[in-house]
């Protein structure tokens, strides 16, 4: 994956591992933020508000702008766990996530 990024003046990475349990996944959210994700292993739906679902094996990857409401991240399994790498370009001193409601 290459993405062009935003300067860099008072941004800040942060990079973290996220593990779903089977049948888990998060309420939408926003990040404000360039976020990278790397499938590590399992398998994740992704959905980005407006586009159109997609599942993530490992190896593949998925990316958010600073604009996007990320309105669907669950694990595609209900039996076995998902776990995928997130780089996160922000900026300082700010959540890294925001709750945001999506209607439905």
């Amino acid at each position: 994956m290459q993405q062009n990024l935003p300067p860099l003046d008072n941004q800040e990475a942060l990079v973290l591992t996220v593990r779903y349990e089977a049948g888990g996944s998060s309420k939408p959210h926003r990040h404000n933020a360039d976020v990278f994700v790397y499938m590590l292993e399992g398998s994740v739906v992704m959905q980005i508000e407006g586009g159109k679902e997609v599942i993530l094996k490992p190896g593949e990857t998925f990316h958010e702008s600073r604009d996007n409401v990320h309105a669907v991240s669950k694990n595609a399994s209900d039996i076995e766990s998902a776990t995928f790498l997130v780089f996160i370009i922000k900026d300082k001193n700010v959540p890294a996530t925001i709750p945001v409601h999506v209607e439905q």
